[in-house]
């Protein structure tokens, strides 16, 4: 089966995303799930090395490039279905079925190593 895709109109370059992969198992203290939920603040140092910051923990990662680049599609729904049926009608073929393209994912950001904790440097009272 072949899926068509096809850039925007324009024919502008889609923007580049990256995947973010985490080593390990990311819990809540409540059982509510995390989907759409606030997980932790991405950053980047200066010789462009990726940090994430989740809560009181550090981690540190590296980006590397994916072997094959991935495609973050939209399926076309501008046809309404009555118009696909008739147009299906006169040419005697199943509608086709047509994609866009939102993104390309070319790199991947992978915090493989164990998170350490932030400790704040408190002053003691004396």
């Amino acid at each position: 089966m072949q899926i068509f895709a096809k850039l925007p109109d324009g024919g502008t370059e889609p923007p580049s995303w990256a995947l973010v992969e985490l080593q390990g198992d990311l819990e809540s203290r409540s059982a509510t799930s995390l989907a759409g939920q606030l997980i932790g603040d991405l950053h980047f140092t200066r010789q462009g090395a990726p940090v994430l910051i989740v809560g009181h923990h550090i981690l540190w990662g590296k980006v590397t490039a994916l072997e094959k680049p991935l495609l973050v599609m939209r399926k076309r729904d501008d046809l309404t279905p009555a118009a696909a049926e008739s147009d299906a009608m006169e040419t005697d073929a199943e509608p086709e079925s047509r994609y866009h393209v939102q993104a390309i994912v070319r790199n991947k950001i992978l915090f493989k190593s164990r998170p350490k904790p932030i400790i704040a440097n408190v002053p003691k009272k004396i």
